[in-house]
């Protein structure tokens, strides 16, 4: 049985993971046969959304106390993960992506990235294990890959603009489809960049996972 390691960067479409496409992953994980774990950083959220305002609220959350509301309480912190012990890495989307494991959210292609997704990241390429990147993740990508990574997000101009900056070779793709990058092994697909709908973004991420546990193989 293959085992995935999946990044969730909180709770929540605004300030953590996005719930539909963290529970999309890990529903396919299972329907394929594989093993999970779920890691999350033991940091502070950069900020804290009121989803149903959609405005800041001054609250102060735990990005790992939040992450175990969707993966009922099974998760572990990040510090604890070892590439060895699993055969991929798997990273729904949502803005904590881009706030809690980045700072994309406020430096675009400035951006940094925490030390501590970037070292699994690059575990993982060390380990020669494919990876996975949903919805806003593949931001990422040409810091823990380097020039050239093959991604998408969609066809957001502007973030594909900053892929490219930072070193990337964004591709457009719709938004039930994936790109592969073969010589590194990776896989990403739109999902909610693009998804109006939960099928929009689960045929995406179904073809992401499959695709990811092939190349595990």
């Amino acid at each position: 049985m293959k085992k995935v390691a999946v990044l969730l960067s909180g709770c929540g479409v605004f300030d953590g993971a996005e719930v539909n496409e963290a529970v999309l992953t890990l529903l396919h994980l299972t329907k394929q046969g594989a093993a999970y774990q779920c890691f999350a950083p033991d940091i502070e959220q950069m900020h804290t959304i009121n989803h149903l305002k959609g405005e800041e609220n001054g609250d102060k959350r735990n990005v790992l106390e939040e992450a175990a509301r969707i993966a009922r309480g099974e998760v572990k912190p990040l510090s604890e993960l070892e590439a060895s012990e699993f055969d991929a890495l798997m990273l729904p989307g949502g803005f904590g992506v881009a706030k809690n494991f980045c700072d994309f959210a406020v430096n675009g292609a400035e951006m940094t990235v925490n030390e501590q997704v970037l070292k699994v990241g690059k575990a993982f390429i060390d380990a020669e294990k494919p990876a996975g990147y949903m919805c806003i993740a593949p931001v990422l990508l040409p810091h823990i890959y380097g020039n050239g990574v093959k991604v998408t997000v969609g066809n957001d101009q502007e973030v594909a603009g900053s892929i490219n900056t930072m070193g990337g070779e964004h591709v457009d793709c719709g938004v039930r489809d994936i790109v592969v990058d073969d010589k590194h092994k990776l896989v990403t697909t739109p999902a909610y960049m693009l998804a109006d709908n939960l099928a929009d973004a689960e045929e995406g991420i179904r073809k992401l996972v499959e695709k990811v546990l092939y190349m595990a193989a």
